[in-house]
């Protein structure tokens, strides 16, 4: 059978390390549609997303306007196929959140009531989460021990929810969570929460509130 066209990608650093070590072998499905699909990578979700979808931290990233019709994943050299079409990253980019002097507001969180709280993929009370562990990153604040904290509790939530709250704990977010953050305390920083406020049904929402619980006004 003749192989089909590759699917041509960027990625964040981490992701593209993690694909090329990964095994060969199929990929269990967690989410198949136009925009995104999830796979299952060892425990933890890869995204492949559109160009209109969010470019979440732990995805390849591709210009279509709608991805195929996906039925199986596999690994095979490193290489994400879904079904006989591989998805090849040919650059790099930064999922990093930028360390800029924040002031925090001091405010702590109990992980054990946010973790795997709310419906969907993503839970709210992961997104507050993510949107607070984001913004200590930011200011260029360890928060150890709620890592470990929540590291404990992931078994309770999505893979795909456990995979972005791994990330923001390395500071990796969403473009719109960035910004948010490179405007906080400036005039712009309005539009960058309407933005932050479009990402999903709700997602936007509990990124914006765990942002701006960590934040001094």
């Amino acid at each position: 059978m003749t192989q089909r066209p590759a699917i041509p990608a960027s990625a964040p650093d981490r992701v593209a390390v993690r694909l090329r070590a990964a095994a060969d072998g199929t990929r269990a499905l967690l989410h198949t549609g136009p925009d995104a699909v999830y796979v299952d990578l060892d425990g933890r979700a890869l995204g492949v997303v559109g160009r209109h979808a969010w470019q979440v931290p732990c995805a390849l990233r591709t210009r279509l306007d709608a991805l195929p019709a996906v039925r199986s994943a596999a690994v095979v050299g490193g290489v994400l196929h879904l079904d006989d079409v591989p998805v090849r990253v040919g650059r790099v980019v930064s999922a990093q959140v930028g360390v800029r002097p924040l002031v925090l507001s001091g405010a702590v969180v109990e992980p054990a009531t946010l973790v795997g709280s709310g419906a969907g993929l993503t839970p709210y009370g992961d997104d507050v989460l993510c949107g607070y562990l984001a913004a200590h990153r930011a200011a260029g604040r360890a928060t150890d021990d709620l890592d470990a904290e929540v590291t404990g509790l992931l078994p309770r939530t999505t893979v795909l929810s456990a995979t972005l709250l791994e990330c923001a704990m390395r500071g990796e977010v969403l473009p719109e969570v960035a910004d948010l953050i490179a405007a906080w305390g400036t005039p712009a920083a309005a539009a960058a929460a309407a933005a932050l406020l479009r990402v999903g049904s709700s997602s936007g929402a509990g990124l914006l509130e765990g942002a701006r619980w960590a934040l001094a006004a």
